[in-house]
């Protein structure tokens, strides 16, 4: 089914590698316009940039760090010079933090939160003057943010803390029809193995009701089904995409 996305006008943090990549190349072969934020340049952005410009629309990648205020300032005036307007903002930019809490300093919480809440909030209240009524926020958490997870207590509760945001911040824009979803990957191969040894994957795949491991294709159809004219009426959801962990 047409999800309606030709033509939107979308904003991707994070989105020159894994589920970001994923879902701003699903947008733009949708016919959505892309606006794509990564902290720095590099190889990652330069292919980037090459496979976008064969869908043949107008796309924009901008160097930002979201953390920073005064540099999403500077991505919400871009967006509002090259498209005039949002009809979708996907908060994806995030980062992983493996620690023992007894051993969790102050500058990695800081770090963990910064890049999984903090860059949700400073993004989406720059972005509201932008975003046109009926539009769609899509915030990216993680199926730990519900279940926790061992040696990841500040990664699960910024995770977690992105449902609540999603919750009640849907109450707030629902007056303007603006939707807020969240998408809940489970363990997700944005590099080979996701990163963790054979071993590992296997006890998770063990887990998994679908008896694989989750793709950033995946993780991007979810998003497009939360962007698209089929969840009109979907606000304020988790949608987990774990393969039935």
């Amino acid at each position: 089914m047409d999800q309606g996305l030709s033509g939107k006008r979308v904003l991707v943090t994070g989105g020159t590698k894994g589920i970001g990549r994923a879902t701003v190349l699903a947008f733009a072969r949708a016919g959505a316009r892309v606006a794509v934020v990564s902290r720095s340049a590099g190889e990652a952005a330069d292919s980037l940039r090459r496979e976008l410009k064969e869908t043949g629309a107008d796309h924009v990648l901008l160097q930002a760090d979201v953390t920073d205020a005064a540099q999403v300032a500077t991505v919400a005036d871009s967006c509002r010079e090259e498209f005039g307007g949002l009809d979708v903002l996907v908060n994806n930019v995030g980062v992983d933090g493996q620690v023992w809490f007894s051993e969790l300093p102050e500058a990695e919480w800081h770090r963990v939160v910064d890049h999984n809440v903090t860059a949700a909030y400073l993004v989406t209240q720059a972005m509201l003057g932008l975003l046109v009524d009926g539009a769609s926020v899509i915030n990216i958490g993680s199926s730990v943010g519900l279940r926790g997870r061992v040696r990841g207590v500040h990664y699960t509760a910024s995770k977690a803390a992105l449902v609540g945001l999603t919750r009640a911040l849907c109450k707030e824009l629902g007056t303007r029809a603006i939707r807020v979803n969240t998408v809940a990957p489970g363990l997700t191969e944005t590099e080979p193995g996701a990163g963790l040894p054979p071993e590992a994957v296997e006890r998770i795949v063990g887990m998994t009701a679908l008896g694989r491991i989750c793709q950033p294709e995946d993780v991007a159809g979810a998003v497009l089904f939360l962007a698209g004219e089929t969840s009109r009426y979907v606000t304020g959801v988790t949608l987990n995409v774990d393969g039935g962990v």
